[in-house]
């Protein structure tokens, strides 16, 4: 029996997946693009994406570490290696249920690199120790100083609903990224993700030079696995599956597609992109099962989307809007196409050039179920977690044309569904009579 080769599930060091011979996907062409065109960059892609790797391989780069980049794309074409000082902010992994636990976690990044560069200040500002900071590691190291941010929205994004903690980080944050301006001789390169642009014209007013580079065709794939990179790096993982589950490689790799691919984050539609948490943990387990959407919905978005009726059942069709709408950088609590777009539960279909709008829709199958798992019990006001076979049921009959037998299913007692506020029990639904293959939509009332 051959040896699985270790899949990097959860490792998100770039530094450990290449000293301990993970399964890597080279992603290092970008960095030579990034260095060729600006300085400081802004990335939104959806959770467990690769963000956090990128930004380790970033790192790693600029702190010269030659022997880790050995065969990959640009140890062909990097010769100086040359190491920079690097200050790498991780918004990931904490909870921040006040302000002060913002204030704690910078206070605890801050001081890590006032130990390896020194402090020109006792001041306990944050955006003042930041100044500092970025001088001290210029002035110690003689070279410019590398600044990478990693989740910088975790702490907004989990305080939604709480409009005056959102301004109060906002205010902070503000003013502690406004150094990546005034500070801008001392700095060589600034890399930023996060899941949302979130309010830039707020927070990063001040970087008004900052590239945004989430829907630039350039980087459609900097992020995620394309079908190229699956088929060349996992070869004999899609080998094995198939064996696994009695499937051809062909049909193997038709399965994977159907459910982890889909994704587009340009006008570039012909670069599928494949959420790559949910392939490592196929491979892991030869199981094609729901995983990124199992990690957890963020339940400020389903609230909002219950909060205002959201259509979900519009999910299943595509939805035509114009380029503002998917690169709004303000959270609007009426429109939450913004951040399904942003978050990955829906994803770019085709572009409408003369227009320059584009179609949204669900990128694949584990989106699709899950949105259906978790969503259709929160509208139909049943609390509870509801068994997936209930789901897979109505979707199944709504697809069949079988009107009667959702009616019965929707309306027992065991499935309470939303009253509105006439009194009658509505449902709208989407229904696909595959004998005509037409889509139809209709309103199913109780009368």
């Amino acid at each position: 029996m051959t040896e699985r080769r270790p899949l990097p599930i959860g490792i998100q060091t770039f530094e450990e997946i290449r000293t301990k011979n993970y399964i890597y996907v080279d992603k290092t062409q970008f960095i030579e693009k990034l260095l060729n065109v600006g300085k400081p960059y802004f990335l939104s892609r959806p959770r467990r994406f690769g963000k956090s790797l990128f930004l380790s391989t970033l790192r790693s780069y600029f702190e010269g570490r030659k022997d880790l980049f050995e065969g990959l794309a640009i140890s062909k074409s990097e010769t100086e290696w040359k190491e920079y000082p690097v200050i790498h902010l991780d918004f990931t992994g904490k909870n921040y249920l006040t302000y002060n636990d913002l204030l704690i976690q910078l206070d605890d990044m801050l001081s890590e690199y006032e130990e390896l560069y020194g402090k020109h200040t006792e001041s306990k500002d944050i955006a003042i120790r930041f100044r500092n900071l970025i001088k001290a590691a210029h002035e110690k190291t003689g070279n410019q100083v590398v600044v990478l941010v990693d989740e910088y929205d975790k702490p907004l994004l989990q305080n939604i609903e709480n409009t005056e903690l959102v301004d109060e980080i906002r205010s902070a944050l503000k003013g502690f990224y406004g150094n990546l301006k005034s500070e801008d001789r001392f700095l060589r390169f600034i890399f930023i993700t996060g899941v949302t642009r979130f309010d830039k014209v707020s927070i990063f007013s001040d970087v008004n030079n900052m590239r945004d580079i989430s829907l630039s065709e350039d980087y459609t794939s900097i992020c995620g696995i394309t079908q190229e990179e699956l088929e060349e790096t996992f070869a004999s993982e899609i080998k094995e599956m198939a064996e696994k589950n009695e499937l051809t490689e062909a049909d193997c790799l038709e399965k994977l597609k159907k459910n982890y691919d889909g994704y587009h984050f340009s006008k570039d539609i012909g670069t599928d992109i494949y959420n790559p948490f949910s392939l490592l943990n196929a491979f892991a387990d030869f199981d094609f099962g729901s995983y990124w959407f199992s990690t957890g919905t963020p339940t400020f978005l389903t609230k909002m989307m219950k909060d205002i009726n959201f259509d979900y059942t519009s999910l299943e069709n595509e939805i035509e809007v114009g380029r503002r709408t998917i690169e709004n950088y303000r959270l609007d609590a009426q429109n939450t196409l913004p951040m399904l777009y942003q978050s990955g539960y829906i994803t770019i279909k085709n572009y409408e050039k003369e227009f320059d709008s584009f179609i949204l829709g669900l990128p694949n199958e584990e989106v699709r179920y899950g949105l259906y798992e978790n969503l259709v019990p929160l509208f139909a006001g049943y609390q509870g977690k509801t068994d997936n076979i209930e789901v897979l049921n109505f979707i199944k009959e709504l697809r069949a044309g079988k009107v009667d037998e959702f009616m019965e299913r929707i309306n027992s007692k065991d499935y309470p569904i939303a009253y509105k506020g006439d009194g009658r029990k509505i449902v709208k639904v989407g229904v696909n009579y595959s004998s005509t293959e037409e889509q139809l939509t209709e309103w199913l009332i109780e009368r």
